[in-house]
């Protein structure tokens, strides 16, 4: 059965999916598991790396979770803002900066 305190943090066609194809959401969780235990990095680390990945393929919603997982692990809005800014070099300019106000949309403070 699909973890339903996972579907609710998911977009809405991604959650209908899940909910819909419990088994293809459960086959997805457990590759991230086996992906997240194939090596030594630490939590934090892989979760900053998700965070660059989800930056640098242009994924608005990715980085939205990964934002979001990550604030909920302790990470800091700098540290998430520093992994966008990281991108500069890499991906460009207006690549790293779409990135980096994809995270703030979930760090800046409520005006």
């Amino acid at each position: 059965m699909a973890n339903t305190s996972t579907l609710t943090e998911l977009p809405s066609a991604a959650g209908r999916v899940a909910t819909e194809k419990p088994e293809l959401w459960r086959a997805l969780q457990n590759l991230g598991e086996a992906a997240n235990t194939a090596g030594p990095l630490d939590a934090r680390t892989r979760r900053l790396i998700n965070l660059a990945l989800a930056i640098a393929s242009d994924s608005e919603g990715a980085t939205h979770s990964h934002t979001r997982r990550a604030l909920a692990e302790g990470l800091s809005a700098d540290e998430l803002h520093h992994v966008a800014y990281l991108a500069v070099t890499t991906l460009g300019w207006p690549h790293a900066i779409r990135g980096l106000t994809w995270v703030q949309d979930l760090t800046r403070p409520e005006k």
